[in-house]
């Protein structure tokens, strides 16, 4: 296990700037909204955003104000923040983060968990700094899971929680079941029930996880070539799901991990090669909190039958990235949750 410090190269952002300026802008309809697709107009006001006004550098020092580490599993390099809570008897957190996210998703909830909470907050393989997986299988939610438990064993954590959206919501269950007797609790917020009626939902707003399940390397090509490109493929999806605005440079943060470390293919492997997905997953007995938050929908007989659910929770504001949408009623609901179980 090493320290690790984000240090990009000025070659890398004098690169993107130059991309930038060059992008090759497409046509649009006129009056259609975002019914094609992200606007055009909208993806030219972030670039330009990009391009003279977001400032890497002061995000950088801001992300190398937390403590992270970087080791080795399973020939995996992975990628973690560590912070130690002033509480040496803190319950230890892993915050598990969504796709097309990071753990640049966690940034607005550090502060209120960590005074009382040791946190884990990792890049999955393929994801950020933890950088691209090299076989098949290792791209899985399933895969994700064996890794992330491994690396809580590493730390010498013999008892922790889980908290995670999208993606997090099938890691942190999948790590209830495969290491039952560490995991305290798991907190999801959306919970995902693959339901006929959430599947046919899905279906309309979906077409980029068909696409990335599908055909990942395919669309790998122009998201590795063109920063334009990746940043409307995410700033669609982030609009597709999102109910409240994202600050634009917490979003463009977002994006530049996905650039700088050259992921985007790596990442979107975990809709091909995620088997769970689908399937109806044992119950590991761990007791398990859902959070519903605007935008989100879980069937709560399904949740009930799949999970031991302890803990449920519905809000009126904020969306299905929670933790950058209402950083303050995800920190106080994980807190009202675990404070139960220590």
């Amino acid at each position: 296990m090493e320290n690790f410090r984000i240090d990009i190269p000025q070659a890398q952002l004098d690169d993107l700037t130059t991309r930038l300026a060059n992008t090759r802008w497409p046509d649009e309809l006129p009056d259609v909204g975002w019914s094609y697709g992200v606007p055009v107009s909208s993806v030219r006001r972030l670039a330009e955003h990009w391009r003279t006004g977001y400032d890497w550098r002061a995000w950088e020092r801001r992300l190398n104000a937390y403590p992270q580490f970087v080791t080795e599993i399973e020939g995996q390099r992975v990628h973690f923040l560590h912070l130690r809570s002033a509480d040496e008897h803190a319950l230890p957190l892993l915050l598990l983060h969504g796709w097309p996210m990071s753990f640049v998703e966690f940034l607005d909830v550090i502060e209120p968990l960590s005074e009382h909470f040791h946190l884990v907050i990792p890049s999955y393989p393929g994801f950020a700094f933890s950088g691209p997986t090299h076989r098949a299988g290792q791209g899985s939610t399933e895969s994700y899971a064996e890794v992330l438990a491994a690396l809580m064993a590493e730390l010498g954590y013999r008892r922790y929680g889980t908290v995670g959206g999208d993606a997090g919501s099938f890691v942190g269950p999948q790590l209830g079941r495969i290491d039952t007797e560490h995991v305290a609790g798991v907190y999801v917020n959306g919970l995902i029930t693959l339901t006929d009626e959430v599947v046919a939902g899905f279906q309309e707003i979906g077409g980029y996880a068909a696409i990335q399940s599908t055909r990942p390397q395919t669309l790998a090509f122009g998201m590795h070539d063109s920063p334009a490109a990746l940043l409307a493929w995410i700033a669609d999806i982030v609009h597709l799901f999102a109910k409240t605005p994202i600050d634009d440079d917490l979003l463009l943060t977002n994006v530049m991990l996905y650039w700088l470390t050259g992921t985007f293919a790596s990442s979107t492997r975990l809709y091909r090669e995620s088997a769970q997905w689908g399937a109806e997953p044992a119950n590991s007995g761990v007791p398990t909190a859902c959070a519903l938050f605007p935008g989100d929908h879980t069937d709560r007989e399904t949740a009930e039958r799949q999970n031991t659910v302890v803990h449920w929770a519905e809000f009126d504001r904020g969306g299905h990235f929670a933790a950058m949408e209402a950083p303050d009623l995800l920190a106080g609901d994980i807190r009202e949750f675990f404070g139960k179980l220590r």
